[in-house]
């Protein structure tokens, strides 16, 4: 099927008719160079100064060039003004065409965008020639005397487009740092001769510039990969990504103040930029300004460069990572002051709000916040991410946790226990997919859950131990009470997104998503254990803190250590397992002196960070009888694990006992349960001694081995196998 002929680029005629107007002024020079004696057979010329060019130079006017002080014939005169007008004619003939057409003409708009005039205008294209054309280098070099000069000097640019006399000075302003071309980065000198005198200065276009007058944009060199230009286009992603979030956009859409977006989703702040720009039919100039400043460039410089292609564009700019900006809480007045005085939209995204100060300003900040998404938030961007691995339209779940998923995939536990942004978990998705692809199967629950892991923050293993889980409910042995508390935990964490947001109960009754739970009782009666499991079960991270370490002689330390802590752990979504709590949730004292005054702080400083914690906190004491009442009063659960019975220890001795290990004839598990008072710690410690021993003796596991073993056991905890009360 014939599409028609290809719609001519009335942009690049133009261009090329401004540049025949160009050409003009050009041979209208040469001529006068010519006149004036210069020999262009002269294989030296512009090399020496001979004595009949240094009497010329004292006899010429000021502000007059070589050429400058020839005058043509009346015929040569003749023909250059017609010439003239034939070019400025033909460069009339395309913008009425462009007109009629609807095309609106780059070089044209570049001028009405910056405020440039016809000499601001003509000095660009002066500087803009030899980019698009290397026989203007030959040509620049001749009237500039100079082979190695390919490129105008701010002296050529006068002596081309003024008339000789003292009056092309009343152009110089115009090269001022402060004057548009160079305000707005449309030209540059080049850096050996910018502190050169002004007349001497080189002038090069930016070629950013020149590439979108070619028809395609190319970002400074400075923004680099960095900016991006997107088109707009109305898509799905967006919408989804942007559920949340768009309905306080509406002042935004009618209003040309600057939007100011903040929060941690960076990912929605993206998708609200694109949907805005499809919204008002604009195209969108992404800059990651963080990354610019990152990598070594000013805020100003890649504020400024930003907003120029934005205008060079018709672009919307979405300055992303605005924080890098920002200094004590705010943009300084210099960069506030660019920002107001742009006179488009213009919109800035970052993490942390901020207040504008120190510029008088009329224009309004539109305020729109981003923060993590809600649960069903989460279930909708999970399920729009998987709908191309399963196949399936996972829409939104009305009913929170109570929905079914046709998926199979478990996306209510994965959004209910994971608080991942918009970002993160497009990313675990794409990482699930890798992990499938990799075994050659489709995506599994195991794979999304591990994903979801691997894109929660990592930086909490700097401060924690990682905890891999290897038990299962059946390895636990504990009272059916006991049990009963840890199944009701996970069913407490499994339900926060319907009671807290479905049911309301977040908005008042709860201070926070957080759930805590204490483990109390003796070495060894499986609270590690325990939170394996838990962590197992709801495919969570586990780390272990050991806050003996984490508590300081040093005044202050403490609380730092702390921070540090559950400010990783926030975007962590894992399990912190205090260990060691008698270490500092002894019972608060009387205020007797100021050890006992910083001792209190420390632990009301934890109590307030754990009920800020959105995540799960278990912390595990030898000692219950010692934790502060108002410090239980803020528990969720606790969950006291007595010292086994003798029933409880078999099951304990069965349920560790390896199905692979090889045993001899007569061995007594009952008998070693119903003798020795041993908690499940000390009981598969006696297990791994009597493998080894087994492994250098016959290669079975025997009395002798376990009772060995034992024994070892016994002289480590400081009792003799004499001592030993037998039930």
């Amino acid at each position: 099927m014939s599409t028609g002929p290809p719609v001519p680029d009335l942009s690049l005629r133009h261009l090329q008719a401004e540049l025949a107007c160009l050409d003009v002024r050009l041979r209208r020079e040469v001529r006068r160079w010519q006149l004036a004696g210069q020999d262009p057979n002269d294989s030296y010329r512009g090399l020496y100064v001979s004595d009949a060019e240094a009497e010329a130079l004292l006899a010429r006017p000021l502000a007059t060039s070589w050429g400058g002080s020839q005058s043509l014939s009346p015929e040569e005169a003749q023909a250059s003004a017609e010439a003239a007008r034939r070019a400025a004619q033909a460069c009339d003939a395309i913008t009425q065409e462009a007109g009629r057409s609807g095309q609106p003409l780059r070089l044209r708009r570049l001028a009405s965008v910056f405020g440039l005039d016809r000499f601001d205008l003509d000095i660009l294209l002066v500087a803009l020639a030899p980019v698009l054309d290397l026989r203007y280098e030959k040509l620049y070099a001749y009237l500039q005397d100079d082979v190695t000069r390919k490129r105008p000097t701010i002296n050529l640019a006068l002596d081309l487009l003024a008339e000789p006399g003292p009056d092309r000075l009343a152009h110089w302003p115009r090269f001022a740092d402060d004057a548009p071309l160079f305000r707005y980065h449309l030209l540059e000198r080049t850096p050996e001769t910018a502190k050169l005198p002004l007349l001497s200065q080189v002038l090069v276009p930016d070629p950013a510039v020149a590439a979108w007058l070619l028809g395609r944009y190319q970002p400074h060199a400075d923004l680099g990969a960095h900016a991006q230009l997107l088109r707009p286009q109305a898509d799905e992603d967006s919408a989804v990504l942007t559920a949340e979030v768009w309905p306080h956009l509406a002042l935004a859409l009618d209003d040309d103040g600057i939007l100011a977006l903040h929060g941690p989703d960076r990912a929605a702040q993206e998708a609200v930029l694109r949907r805005l720009a499809a919204q008002l039919e604009r195209p969108l100039l992404l800059v990651a300004l963080d990354l610019l400043v990152r990598d070594g460039l000013a805020p100003g410089r890649a504020l400024h460069l930003a907003l120029r292609d934005a205008r060079l564009t018709g672009a919307i700019p979405g300055l992303l990572g605005w924080d890098a900006a920002l200094v004590d809480g705010a943009p300084p007045a210099d960069l506030l002051a660019v920002l107001c005085a742009y006179p488009d939209r213009v919109a800035v995204a970052g993490r942390a709000a901020w207040q504008a100060a120190g510029v008088e300003r009329e224009r309004r900040l539109a305020w729109v916040e981003t923060p993590m998404p809600s649960y069903a938030q989460r279930r909708a961007v999970w399920g729009f991410f998987l709908r191309d691995l399963t196949g399936l339209d996972i829409q939104p779940d009305p009913g929170l946790v109570s929905s079914e998923d046709p998926s199979g995939l478990d996306l209510n536990s994965l959004a209910g226990q994971f608080l991942l942004t918009t970002g993160q978990i497009r990313d675990a998705c794409a990482s699930a997919r890798d992990l499938a692809a990799q075994r050659g199967e489709p995506v599994t629950r195991a794979d999304l859950f591990a994903a979801a892991r691997a894109h929660s923050n990592p930086n909490l293993a700097a401060l924690a131990r990682k905890i891999t889980p290897r038990y299962a409910w059946d390895d636990i042995i504990l009272p059916d009470d006991q049990r009963a508390i840890l199944r009701e935990l996970v069913a407490t964490v499994r339900g926060r997104p319907q009671v807290l947001e479905g049911w309301g109960v977040g908005r008042k009754l709860a201070a926070s998503a957080g759930v805590t739970a204490l483990f109390a009782g003796p070495p060894g009666t499986g609270k590690t254990m325990a939170a394996e499991v838990i962590a197992a079960e709801l495919g969570l991270d586990l780390y272990k803190i050991d806050l003996s370490t984490v508590v300081s002689k040093y005044i202050g330390e403490t609380e730092k250590n702390l921070e540090r802590i559950f400010s990783e752990a926030q975007s962590s979504n894992a399990i912190l397992f205090f260990d060691e709590a008698d270490a500092l949730f002894g019972k608060r004292s009387e205020v007797r002196d100021s050890h006992d005054r910083y001792a209190n702080i420390e632990i009301s400083y934890l109590l307030q960070r754990m009920e800020a914690y959105d995540g799960v906190t278990i912390l595990a004491t030898n000692l219950r009888a010692n934790l502060d009442e108002a410090f239980k009063r803020r528990l969720h659960f606790a969950v006291d694990f007595p010292f086994p019975d003798e029933k409880d220890r078999l099951r304990i001795w069965r349920a560790l006992w390896p199905a692979e290990l090889p045993t001899a004839p007569g061995l007594d598990l009952a008998g070693m349960a119903r003798r020795y008072k041993l908690a499940g710690g000390n009981i598969r410690n006696v297990i791994v001694s009597a493998a080894y021993l087994a492994a250098a003796d016959g290669g079975r596991v025997t009395m002798q081995h376990l009772l060995h073993g034992t024994r070892r056991e016994l002289q480590k905890m400081g009792r003799l196998v004499g001592q030993e009360d037998v039930t």
